[in-house]
C-alpha cells in the first residue's frame, strides 16, 4: 500500500469517526472572563489526525498574538494571571480580523485533508474558549466559520470521567503526561497539554472497545 492510499484511508477513518467533523483543540488567553466585552489576546489551535494504527495523535501547532479590538475591556487580574503585556511591541499580535483569517486558514486546510466538512472545537472548559471565538467571528463578519457555533468536545468532562480530575494539570498527569505549572496559561503550551489529554482518553477508549469485541468474539485474537 503507497503513502497516497494510507493517507485517503486516514482521511475517511477521520471523517467517519466524529460524523464529518474534525477535531481541533483550541486554547486562548483573553483580558477576562466576559467573551463579548473582553479582549481575546491570544489563540493556539491544534488539529487532530489519525495514525495507521487508527489512535488520535495532534498535528501542527496553530498559534497567534492579538491586539484587543477597540474598546476592549482588560482586567488587570487576567493579565497578572496571564502574564500578558497586551501592548508590548514584540508580542507581534495581530489585528483579529487577521489573526482568525491565519488561524482559520489552516484549520479549513485540516478539514480539507482530513475529508471532514467542518471543525468542532476541543477545549478545558470548552465553552470558555468557543464563547470568545464565536464573539471574535460575530465582532469580524465573518460569514464563514469553520467550527460548529455551540457544538464541543470537553477535556474537564472527559478528565473527570477517565481519572476522577477536572483540573488541566491534574488530569494530564493522571493520564501520565508531564505538566510544568510555570509554562500554564500560555495559549500554546495549554492546548498542546488539552491535545494530549484529549488524545489519551479518547485512544484508551478506543483500546478497551477493542479488547472487549475481542473478548466478546466479534473481532479475530
Amino acid at each position: 500500500m503507497d503513502d497516497s492510499t494510507c493517507n485517503a484511508s486516514a482521511s475517511t477513518r477521520m471523517a467517519e469517526r466524529f460524523r464529518g467533523y474534525l477535531p481541533v483543540v483550541v486554547d486562548v488567553e483573553t483580558g477576562g472572563f466576559d467573551a463579548e466585552h473582553d479582549a481575546l489576546l491570544e489563540i493556539a489551535a491544534i488539529p487532530l489526525t489519525l495514525d495507521a494504527d487508527g489512535r488520535l495523535a495532534r498535528a501542527a501547532t496553530l498559534h497567534t498574538h492579538v491586539e484587543p479590538f477597540p474598546g476592549a475591556n482588560l482586567d488587570p487580574r487576567s493579565l497578572e494571571i496571564t502574564g500578558i503585556d497586551p501592548y508590548n511591541p514584540l508580542r507581534g499580535a495581530m489585528k483579529e480580523h487577521l489573526a482568525l483569517s491565519y488561524i482559520f486558514h489552516g484549520v479549513r486546510e485540516a478539514i480539507h485533508a482530513a475529508g471532514c466538512q467542518r471543525a468542532i472545537l476541543v477545549g478545558h472548559n470548552a465553552g470558555f474558549d468557543l464563547g470568545f471565538l464565536n464573539q471574535a467571528v460575530s465582532r469580524c463578519h465573518f460569514k464563514r466559520n469553520p467550527f460548529h457555533p455551540f457544538s464541543c468536545f470537553d477535556t474537564v468532562t472527559l478528565g473527570g470521567l477517565a481519572y476522577g480530575q477536572t483540573v488541566l494539570s491534574k488530569a494530564v498527569l493522571a493520564s501520565g503526561h508531564a505538566f510544568d505549572t510555570h509554562e500554564a496559561h500560555s495559549a500554546i503550551y495549554d492546548a498542546e497539554r488539552t491535545a494530549e489529554l484529549f488524545c489519551t482518553v479518547v485512544n484508551r477508549w478506543r483500546q478497551l472497545e477493542l479488547l472487549a469485541r475481542e473478548s466478546s468474539g466479534l473481532v479475530p485474537g
